[in-house]
């Protein structure tokens, strides 16, 4: 066994039992800096695994015979019982199932919700629309995003920036904890650089507070820093393609996460930042290329697409992620903020299954005001727009086709499956509130029925753009 797969199972045993990984170190093998070591390349001896295995089989069969809790409102009387229960909270002494939540790792989920409805697209389309108030200065465009994912609405807002600003050189940084996604990304940027050879490509796994500034405030993390700079040779997608492959044993070596005991979000494992650029134009890209050490950021547009989890609390939201975001913006710059709103057809779906469910705890007005507060002074020259609902608010829908959703003709079981993942996947809703509910063939007589009664699915988007004043 590697490092890599104990460190794994250790980090899907605490995830499970509700133990901070320097809890589990003390009482496995007497160690609560046992992780730690394992990270930074230390090594055990075969007795200590054993030790370690042994403790995680013992304490994992303790787990799993105690009973489960499940908390259950009460209902009026005459109410018909719901598919299943919502619990507000954790019970007392059980693991907050928010601190245990991965939703965003779940590949099957994520992959299926974004090839069977149009959200990547619409997103894209809207974030295209700022383009027409942003007005770069020399010596580029330079663009942040906060979340790439798959790279599908990153791809296409390069493309319009490629139309309407075909001649100014590109600097595009991207952060994404995920190696999946990463790839994913990567795959489709080769046509980019050869539509827009003056392009600075940088993907970084870093914090909303550093990556930004490829900069990381940590000393311990500075020095683990992994900074890996990508010259394409060539003037062709599929040379650069070729080149972008070859970078996967890079990205499986070093593009490693593991979760955070605390919060339950992946955590980089060690800080990465890789510049890709094409060879030939080094010479007129020299000014804008990062090198290590921190750069400035002020850029003229940064995408928050889907950067927090809905349920997440609302200072996390403002401190964490918008506010950094906020600060990185430069003279003129603009940052448009995107998440799910809920009341749509798809929530429907949820509250049908678990009633009174509202994932969506806090909208744009709330989330704006929070941020104007942690900003303070810092926050004088910036604009924050939230519009009103007719300009914030959008809709995107999930595929299908036009004759396959009506009274007359039974719905495929694909399509309810499809719809279903869809309407879980934006409610954010966790692992282990699924299992009673799929073992209850219902929750697809719930799906059916709104499909019927809307004539398909669809969700809505909500935005807010904050702005810093030009010069």
């Amino acid at each position: 066994m590697s490092a890599q797969e104990l460190l794994q199972e250790i980090s899907d045993y605490c995830r499970h039992s509700g133990l901070a990984e320097s809890t589990f170190g003390r009482r496995a093998v007497n160690d609560g800096k046992l992780t730690a070591r394992l990270r930074n390349g230390g090594r055990i001896t075969t007795e200590t695994l054993d030790r370690i295995r042994a403790f995680m089989e013992i304490n994992r069969s303790t787990a799993l015979a105690r009973p489960a809790v499940i908390t259950r409102e009460p209902r009026p009387a005459g109410a018909t019982a719901p598919l299943a229960a919502s619990p507000a909270t954790a019970p007392t002494g059980e693991p907050d199932p928010q601190r245990n939540f991965r939703f965003f790792d779940n590949r099957q989920k994520y992959l299926l919700f974004v090839n069977t409805c149009s959200e990547k697209w619409v997103v894209a389309s809207r974030v295209g629309l700022e383009l027409a108030n942003v007005h770069p200065r020399p010596p580029a465009m330079r663009v942040f995003d906060a979340g790439i994912g798959d790279g599908t609405v990153l791809l296409r807002v390069m493309r319009a920036m490629h139309d309407r600003f075909p001649h100014t050189p590109f600097y595009v940084v991207g952060k994404e904890i995920s190696l999946e996604d990463v790839r994913l990304a990567l795959q489709k940027m080769s046509d980019r650089f050869f539509e827009h050879p003056a392009t600075v490509l940088v993907l970084t796994n870093l914090a909303y507070a550093d990556a930004p500034w490829l900069a990381v405030k940590s000393l311990s993390a500075a020095s683990s820093l992994v900074w890996h700079e990508v010259p394409l040779a060539g003037n062709s997608a599929y040379r650069f393609e070729q080149q972008i492959t070859d970078l996967e044993p890079f990205l499986a070596q070093n593009w490693k996460a593991g979760v955070s005991p605390k919060t339950g979000n992946p955590v980089y494992d060690r800080p990465v930042v890789m510049v890709i650029y094409r060879e030939d134009h080094k010479f007129l890209l020299d000014p804008i290329i990062p090198r290590p050490g921190g750069t400035m950021a002020n850029y003229d547009l940064v995408i928050a697409s889907q950067p927090y989890r809905a349920r997440a609390s609302l200072d996390f939201k403002a401190k964490r992620v918008i506010a950094p975001l906020a600060k990185s913006l430069g003279p003129g710059g603009r940052l448009i903020a995107i998440h799910s709103h809920g009341n749509d057809p798809g929530m429907e779906i949820i509250r049908k299954v678990w009633p009174g469910d509202n994932p969506f705890v806090h909208d744009r007005h709330q989330i704006m005001k929070a941020v104007k507060h942690e900003l303070g002074p810092a926050g004088r020259d910036l604009n924050f727009n939230v519009y009103a609902d007719n300009r914030s608010l959008f809709r995107y829908d999930m595929h299908t086709l036009p004759s396959e959703i009506s009274e007359a003709s039974s719905i495929g079981t694909s399509t309810l499956f499809a719809a279903w993942n869809a309407a879980i996947y934006v409610a954010q809703v966790e692992d282990d509130r699924l299992g009673e509910v799929v073992a209850d063939g219902r929750y697809l007589d719930a799906t059916r029925e709104v499909l019927r009664d809307h004539g398909g699915l669809w969700f809505y988007d909500e935005s807010f753009v904050i702005s810093r004043r030009r010069e």
